[in-house]
C-alpha cells in the first residue's frame, strides 16, 4: 500500500471514530416524555398555567391550526392566518398525566363563549385540544363528557349552555416569536399581565398548589 493511501485510511479511520464518540456523547431524545396541545385565549396566560407544574418539562406559546406557513404575530392577531394561539406542552406522563393536564385546561377557560376569552375577541383566541395520538383524542372527548356532566348538576333542568372548544388533531405547531416566550415572567409590569395574568396565576397556584413544581 502506497504511503498516501495509507494517511488517507488511517485519516478517515481517526474522523469515524471520533463523530462515534460524539454520537455517544449526545444528550437523551428523552423519547418517554409527551406533547400536548391547548388553546385557551392568550397564550399568555395559558402558558404560566403550565410552566409551574410538577412534571412539565417546557412550555412554548405558538401558533397552530391555519392556513399560511410560518405565520406572524402580526398575521396571527389580525385574525387573517387562520390560526389560533396554543401553547405545547412538553411533560414527564410519570410524573404529571395527559388527564391532568387537561384539568388544568378546563379551569382555566370559558367553554362557553366562542372566538374569545375574557378580554381578548377573535377566531385567534378560540378555545381547543389538539391531540398528539389515539389515546389522547379519548381523553380529551371523555374530559369533555364528564365537565358536561358536572356542570349539568348545577342547572336545575339539566341543560347546559353550548360548549364551543374544539377537538381535533395537531397539525403544524409553529412556535411564536422570542419575546412572547415566558412573556409574564419577563414582562410582569405589563398591564395586561397584571390585570389579567396575574390574577389567573394566582387563583390557580391555590387550586393546584398539591401539583406545583417544588422550588430548590
Amino acid at each position: 500500500m502506497r504511503l498516501h493511501q495509507l494517511l488517507s485510511l488511517l485519516l478517515l479511520t481517526a474522523c469515524n471514530v471520533q463523530t462515534s464518540s460524539a454520537e455517544l456523547a449526545a444528550p437523551p431524545t428523552h423519547a418517554e416524555w409527551s406533547v400536548a396541545t391547548f388553546g385557551g385565549g392568550c397564550f399568555w396566560c395559558m402558558e404560566t398555567a403550565f410552566e409551574g407544574m410538577d412534571g412539565v418539562q417546557s412550555v412554548v406559546s405558538g401558533y397552530i391550526d391555519g392556513h399560511i406557513k410560518n405565520p406572524t404575530y402580526k398575521q396571527v392577531s389580525a385574525g387573517v392566518s387562520g390560526h389560533a394561539e396554543v401553547v405545547q406542552v412538553t411533560f414527564d406522563p410519570k410524573v404529571v398525566s395527559y388527564s391532568l393536564l387537561l384539568t388544568v385546561f378546563w379551569a382555566n377557560i370559558d367553554p362557553f363563549v366562542k372566538d374569545a376569552q375574557f378580554c381578548d375577541r377573535g377566531s385567534q383566541y378560540r378555545s381547543g385540544v389538539f391531540f398528539h395520538s389515539p389515546a389522547q383524542a379519548t381523553q380529551v372527548k371523555q374530559s369533555q363528557n364528564d365537565a358536561v356532566a358536572k356542570l349539568k348538576t348545577r342547572h336545575p333542568k339539566g341543560s347546559v349552555p353550548q360548549f364551543h372548544v374544539e377537538i381535533k388533531p395537531a397539525d403544524i405547531f409553529y412556535p411564536a416569536e422570542d419575546y412572547h416566550q415566558d412573556y409574564f415572567k419577563n414582562n410582569p409590569q405589563n398591564q395586561y399581565c397584571s390585570m389579567v395574568v396575574a390574577p389567573k396565576l394566582a387563583k390557580f397556584k391555590k387550586t393546584f398548589a398539591s401539583r406545583l413544581r417544588k422550588q430548590a
